[in-house]
């Protein structure tokens, strides 16, 4: 059994000893008892409560919700590897000591910029013999008793991650760390991401759907309303019609998310880069290259979900009668139909997404980071809704004149028309405002896509035995 006694000092006294055990109670025959001594300061004694939940989910091997003492000391010895590979990539000059400039250096390496006082408050929370440097023991003897608070994990934080799904196709691929594609932890993370997309996707499909409908169909004379657009819907084919097309645009995300995430790890090798997370224009290049490799593979599969939503009651039987008829009546090209105003629309989506994502980043960092970079959960689902909002709002004019491309053939008496001649005719008969037509629907299922992702990718990582960060 492990008995862990914490010496806290309290202002105006003597030390003050805590006994902790690590069981309800302790045998009276029992007398061998392990004893570790920490000498922590009063103010963050309550870190400890925090530091032992997060021990004993890590290094509890047979899951009876205790750490006995060989699993702490497993725990302990794998902690403190991962803090010394940690401190040597930290210290640049190589001296056995971290500075405030070498800890502003591998933030902004890693895409965070702080200024170099916020370093020093890091250095300072750290700092026991007041030299505003940090050595090993400092480092070590900190991040026992505080392990969210290590660079490492502010970087993981703040990731852009693919959890934020909102049934798009343009996001860039998530990154991940050496000991996540070393452990396989990446493709555990790429199935809660795929589950999480498939379950908002599928919450969120009628206003999909809608969108879809009013992009194609809405015009000054048809002025398709929210309301009136479900009515529509309902009438024509039941409740069931509010999911048509759902069942290929779920299918869809697993084939894309690997080929996504296969292409970015290879262009991130070409571009040649040593440093583990990408720069902001380095991911830019290589999310928007592999989100176009990504693409030009499953296009076809775009084109299908198009005319499935858009399909009357006993048109086609199934997603293959679909592609069968298209392939008769149109040919091969009709797959690939709106493929280059999709291609245009990655750069301003994945562009415009990274850049407000990175200024709410440090803008939230360069005021609120005082004592912590952990932005906590509302932040970062905050962050990235309004990013992907803007990268929508930025490419929804490519995104609509696709639709409309991918459509041509299923509405009756509509030209076949070039990506221009379209956006000439729609500017000149709807003026601007008919470049967003379903733009309401759209942004209305953001909030909840996001919300729906998050909470299904954390249950799922759970599942899957994926440590959250």
């Amino acid at each position: 059994m492990l008995c862990l006694c914490l010496y806290v000092p309290t202002f105006g006294e003597s030390q003050a000893e805590f006994e902790y055990f690590e069981s309800k109670g302790l045998p009276e025959n029992l007398k061998p008892i392990f004893r570790l001594s920490l000498l922590i300061p009063s103010q963050e004694f309550s870190t400890y409560r925090q530091w032992k939940q997060k021990i004993v989910k890590a290094g509890d091997k047979d899951l009876d919700g205790q750490l006995d003492f060989e699993e702490f000391v497993h725990y302990l010895q794998d902690h403190e590897k991962k803090l010394r590979l940690v401190f040597k990539s930290l210290d640049k000059k190589n001296d056995g000591c971290i500075d405030a400039q070498e800890i502003v250096q591998s933030l902004r390496d890693l895409g965070v910029k702080i200024s170099e006082q916020q370093a020093e408050r890091i250095l300072k929370s750290m700092d026991k013999n007041g030299t505003m440097t940090i050595d090993w023991n400092e480092w070590r003897d900190y991040h026992l008793l505080h392990p969210v608070e290590n660079i490492p994990e502010i970087i993981l934080y703040w990731k852009h991650s693919t959890i934020f799904d909102v049934g798009e196709n343009l996001t860039v691929p998530d990154e991940f760390t050496v000991e996540e594609r070393q452990t396989g932890m990446w493709w555990r993370h790429l199935v809660a991401g795929g589950g999480a997309g498939a379950v908002s996707r599928t919450c969120t499909a009628p206003l999909d759907r809608l969108k879809v409908l009013m992009q194609v169909h809405a015009s000054r004379s048809n002025n398709m309303c929210i309301v009136g657009g479900f009515t529509q819907m309902i009438r024509e084919g039941g409740t069931r019609s509010l999911w048509r097309g759902n069942g290929i645009n779920v299918l869809k995300i697993a084939p894309e998310s690997a080929i996504k995430f296969m292409a970015y790890e290879q262009i991130k090798r070409f571009i040649g880069t040593d440093q583990e997370v990408l720069r902001i224009h380095e991911r830019l290049v290589a999310g928007s290259l592999a989100g176009a490799i990504a693409q030009s593979s499953i296009y076809p599969m775009e084109v299908l979900k198009t005319r499935m939503a858009l399909r009357k009651t006993g048109q086609y039987s199934g997603m293959l009668h679909c592609a069968k008829n298209i392939l008769t009546k149109e040919g091969m090209g009709a797959f690939y139909k709106g493929y280059i105003p999709n291609m245009l629309g990655i750069i301003p989506y994945a562009g415009i997404d990274l850049a407000v994502y990175e200024t709410l980043k440090n803008s939230w960092l360069q005021h609120y980071a005082v004592n912590s970079a952990d932005p906590g959960v509302f932040v970062l689902l905050a962050c990235g809704t309004i990013s992907s909002t803007c990268g929508q709002l930025a490419s929804y004019p490519l995104a609509l004149v696709r639709t409309r491309m991918q459509a041509q053939a299923s509405v009756e008496g509509a030209p076949q028309v070039t990506m221009r001649s379209l956006f000439k005719h729609i500017l000149k008969t709807e003026g601007a405002f008919g470049l967003y037509r379903g733009l309401a629907p759209n942004f209305m299922k953001v909030i909840p896509a996001v919300s729906i992702s998050y909470v299904v990718y954390e249950n799922l990582k759970m599942t899957l035995g994926v440590q959250s960060r």
